[in-house]
């Protein structure tokens, strides 16, 4: 067999905005990309490939390979790394502790800890809104969550945080290394919960111990590996969009003036964020047959990225997709929390996290804030920045 010739390069440096324009060209040039880069893969640049890969779990599973790079070296985690029906039991363990309602009740406890970290940020004026903000509020939101000691929660932002940097440089046993440092913290919090139980209904490892299929408690392999996957999922995303989010207003500061003075337009503006920086590029599957996708053929067997940044600026879909449209009349049809069995089941925390923290970061510069210096930006599978220097006006 041939050997196929790149289409884009996943591995060049990139800046804020270069990437969307790379896509951008796909979109309309070469919808179905194949590289050679992390690994080797197919990426999906349209609205509608994406969502039929995110839908169609039957012949687009996530058991052989669920991310670009590749980063499963140290076990399966579910759900995401089981197919339905073996990733349900973990998700009907998780899903009505992430409802709608139960979400909204961390909403206070989670202003307070907008409020407290953004405190020493207002008063130097100004500072790096990841680094010193948006890297640590969903470490702590997300503590609250898991009812974790609040004592393991700076290590868990350490330990995460250099999970996700050795992903971002695709360094195989490096990422082992940081890996197996949070799978240590998976194990303590499950011995805590089997000596000391909580509410199943309150608690996810509680819940996930309670957990029954056909009958037999979980796996206690792949429980742990569920613990280990939900101590880092909720944490990358929130950073980089609220970076994102903070690039935006400092470009538009007309939008950052009108979202302050009225609050009320942030549930809808934090919709159109969203669809507009969408923080995950590549989560993957893999086509358990040969798929024609836009003209092209995808051999079984070969990762495929979905790029949900991609699809959702997608014209086709959502006309002038690359620019801010506050009310946009299909916004809830953009796919930045996925589609199908494998969708985000942390969509409402999500989505209070970034409302709670930006209304505290607009009330705390009064005046408006403006970038003070260069972006750094993550690479694969996320997409968005690190380092976001702002100086409050």
């Amino acid at each position: 067999m041939s050997k196929i010739p790149p289409d884009f390069d996943p591995e060049q440096p990139e800046d804020f905005d270069s990437a969307h324009r790379t896509y951008a060209w796909m979109r309309r040039e070469c919808p179905v990309a194949h590289t050679d880069g992390l690994g080797g893969f197919w990426a999906l640049a349209r609205y509608e490939d994406v969502k039929r890969a995110a839908s169609e779990s039957a012949t687009f599973i996530t058991s052989k390979q669920n991310v670009i790079p590749k980063v499963a070296f140290t076990g399966r985690r579910p759900p995401l790394h089981l197919d339905p029906p073996e990733h349900t039991p973990y998700r009907k363990a998780l899903n009505p502790l992430l409802s709608l309602e139960r979400s909204e009740a961390f909403a206070p406890r989670t202003r307070a800890l907008a409020r407290a970290l953004l405190a020493p940020v207002a008063a130097k004026g100004g500072g790096d809104i990841c680094v010193e903000f948006s890297s640590h509020f969903p470490v702590h939101v997300f503590g609250d969550w898991m009812r974790m000691p609040e004592a393991w929660l700076e290590t868990l932002h350490d330990a995460g945080r250099a999970f996700v940097l050795a992903v971002h440089m695709n360094h195989p046993e490096r990422m082992k290394e940081t890996s197996l440092r949070l799978y240590d913290m998976a194990r303590s919090l499950i011995a805590i919960r089997r000596e000391n139980p909580l509410d199943p209904d309150d608690d996810p490892t509680s819940a996930l111990l309670a957990a029954r299929h056909e009958g037999e408690p979980l796996p206690e392999e792949l429980l742990v590996g569920t613990v280990r996957q939900v101590l880092l999922v909720g944490l990358v995303a929130p950073m980089v969009m609220i970076g994102s989010i903070c690039v935006h207003l400092a470009r538009h500061p007309e939008l950052q003036a009108r979202l302050r003075a009225d609050p009320a337009l942030l549930p809808a503006a934090i919709e159109e964020f969203l669809r507009l920086y969408t923080p995950y590029r590549g989560f993957a599957r893999t086509a358990v047959k040969d798929v024609e996708m836009s003209g092209r053929t995808i051999p079984a067997g070969e990762a495929i990225a979905l790029l949900y940044c991609s699809a959702n600026r997608d014209e086709s879909v959502f006309p002038q997709g690359d620019q801010f449209i506050l009310d946009r009349p299909n916004i809830g049809e953009h796919l930045a929390f996925g589609r199908g069995p494998h969708n985000c089941p942390g969509l409402h925390l999500g989505r209070m996290q970034l409302r709670v923290a930006m209304e505290e970061l607009l009330a705390a510069s009064p005046r408006g804030f403006e970038l003070a210096g260069d972006i750094t930006m993550s690479r694969w599978p996320e997409i968005g920045p690190l380092v976001v220097p702002l100086r409050f006006l």
